[in-house]
Parts: C-alpha cells; sequence; structure tokens
C-alpha cells in the first residue's frame, strides 16, 4: 500500500476537483476563469494538481459513456466489485471521481462507511450500538473483538457483557460497559467518554483511564491533557452541531465536512461570533439562519457551491 498522502496535498487535490465541477456544472463566469488561472499561479502545487486533472479529463474525454456504466450491468459479488462499479460509474463525471479519491481507498472498501451529510446507526451482533458520523468509515471485526476506525469519527455504546478495542492510527481504545466518540484527526485522534470506563494507550506506551464527562487526545508525540466536557450537550449523535460565541470561520469549517461540494467565505467574516443550536440534516436553513442573524449573504451558483459574502450596506 502506498503512503497516505499529507493533509495539504489532499487539500490541493481536492480545490483543483472542485475547480473542475466548476467548470463542469457550466455555471463558470470569466470571472471565475480568471479565478482559476490566479489559483494555479499561486504555487507550483496548484499547477502540478491541475496538470494531473488536465490529463485525467482528457482521458475521459476518450472514454465511450458505454463503457463506463457497462460495470453497473454485470452480477459482480462481493465488497470490492460493488467499489469497482462505484468507481466505474464515477468515471461519467471525472470531478465525481476526483473529490472520490480524498478518502483513502480503504475507506471506500471498509465495512461501514458514510458520504459527506450521512450519518448512519447499526446495532452490532454482541448488542453494541455504533453510529457513524459524516464521511467515516469503520471495519467491523466481532470474533477478535476489534473496531477498526479507517477516517472520520464514530460513537460507540458498549454493553455489561462485551468489550471492544477501537484501533486507530495513534493509539487503541478499549471500552467495556461504556459510551464514547473517538475522531480522527490530520494530527492525533480525540476521545470523549460520556459514560463507564475507558483505557487509553498509545502505539507504544502506558494505558491512561478516562471516565464519563473527560476527554483526551492522542498524538504522536504522546497522550494529551485529560480535560472535562459537558456530556448532556448534544451534538452530531443527536443531529445537532452547537456553537457557544464561536468564531464563525470555525463553525463553517466544521458545519462544510456535512456538506457536499464548495463552501468558501470572505476572510473578514472568519472574526464573526456564532452562537445557537443547528440542525445538520438541512445546512442551506443553517446557512439562511447565520444570514438572518450576522451581517453576511448567502450566494449560490449551484447547490453545491456556495459563498459567504458581507452583506451589503444600504445607500441612502
Amino acid at each position: 500500500m502506498g503512503a497516505r498522502p499529507s493533509l495539504e496535498a489532499r487539500q490541493v487535490a481536492r480545490a483543483a476537483a472542485q475547480w473542475l465541477a466548476l467548470l463542469e456544472s457550466g455555471a463558470a463566469n470569466e470571472q471565475d476563469r480568471a479565478d482559476l488561472q490566479r489559483w494555479r499561479a499561486s504555487c507550483a502545487s496548484h499547477e502540478q494538481a491541475w496538470q494531473q486533472v488536465e490529463v485525467l479529463r482528457q482521458r475521459f474525454a476518450e472514454l465511450p459513456s458505454a463503457l463506463a456504466l457497462a460495470s453497473l450491468d454485470r452480477p459482480q459479488p462481493g465488497r470490492r466489485a460493488v467499489l469497482k462499479c462505484v468507481l466505474g460509474a464515477a468515471t461519467v463525471l471525472p470531478s465525481a471521481w476526483l473529490l472520490s479519491r480524498q478518502l483513502p481507498l480503504e475507506a471506500w472498501r471498509a465495512d461501514l462507511h458514510t458520504a459527506t451529510g450521512e450519518r448512519k446507526q447499526v446495532m452490532l451482533a454482541d448488542g453494541s450500538a455504533l453510529q457513524l458520523n459524516t464521511a467515516s468509515a469503520v471495519d467491523v471485526d466481532l470474533p477478535s473483538r476489534r473496531l477498526t476506525l479507517v477516517e472520520g469519527e464514530m460513537a460507540l455504546k458498549v454493553p455489561r457483557a462485551s468489550s471492544l478495542t477501537i484501533h486507530t492510527r495513534h493509539g487503541q481504545i478499549s471500552v467495556s460497559d461504556g459510551e464514547l466518540c473517538v475522531r480522527q484527526e490530520p494530527r492525533g485522534c480525540r476521545v470523549s467518554v460520556y459514560g463507564g470506563t475507558v483505557g487509553v494507550q498509545l502505539l507504544q506506551g502506558p494505558e491512561v483511564t478516562l471516565r464519563g464527562g473527560q476527554r483526551v487526545s492522542l498524538q504522536a508525540a504522546g497522550v494529551g491533557a485529560v480535560e472535562p466536557f459537558d456530556v448532556l450537550q448534544p451534538g452530531w449523535r443527536e443531529g445537532v452541531l452547537l456553537a457557544q460565541n464561536q468564531p464563525l470561520g470555525e463553525f463553517l469549517r466544521e458545519l462544510g465536512n456535512y456538506r457536499p461540494g464548495v463552501l468558501r467565505w470572505a476572510p473578514e467574516l472568519e472574526s464573526l461570533h456564532v452562537t445557537g443550536s443547528f440542525r445538520l440534516e438541512d445546512t442551506d436553513r443553517v446557512l439562511a439562519l447565520l444570514a438572518a442573524s450576522l451581517p453576511l449573504e448567502v450566494h449560490s451558483r449551484t447547490r453545491f457551491w456556495v459563498t459567504l459574502l458581507p452583506r451589503k450596506k444600504n445607500v441612502g
């Protein structure tokens, strides 16, 4: 298996795919094309990524559409075969294929996974309740009492008679008769315990015990400080995004995890603050609520390309 792309490389690749999606949508204007040229010229890695997009675009242009869809007509059992069908169908639109590649391939092959904006709840055979947040993937191996968080965020409630170990890129978490959330982040892994007792251990190092109302981060440098948090606050498991005097830029970056496509905003909006409880099933409504309560406007080129700008002052 090849090395995992860096966070910066994945962000550049995703940006290139988003530019391609805008061009393919037919909604791009001359200003957009000028912005694309500036983006390409601003960094050598941007231009390199765009050249790769152009090569891929040409290959897809030469591919008959019937060939791209042929795999859907063949009965191919098995998870890897399903993956082939998904990627084959995506070749009809190269930007969709590029965007899908921003999740590691193992995420697409995982036993359970969610798309952007999707949340899923599964009852495991041992009675444990598993929830997946947006754009997440988990492998399940109950005979070995093991779950592997491949990407994203999961919540797990384990009954008294059972025990499970959660494996992450930075360490493992042991839970019996407990409830917790585990979130994979670019530089570490955040563990939040809602009930019971949980053991947290780096790949090499001693185990740290956490109890309900405590959370910690696992990083390459070690286990971070144990912090308290309010277990009664609603969160993504209840379909809620909660903000308490939160910088708007930070809030929008989190909201963007639940929206397919592009969400951009003017830099001067970063310093605004937002407070409220927002339902995740309708992120368009969340943006409308922000526009109603803050001095900003929502500009939508398409459902999948949205920009927030400062509200224009009325000239009397």
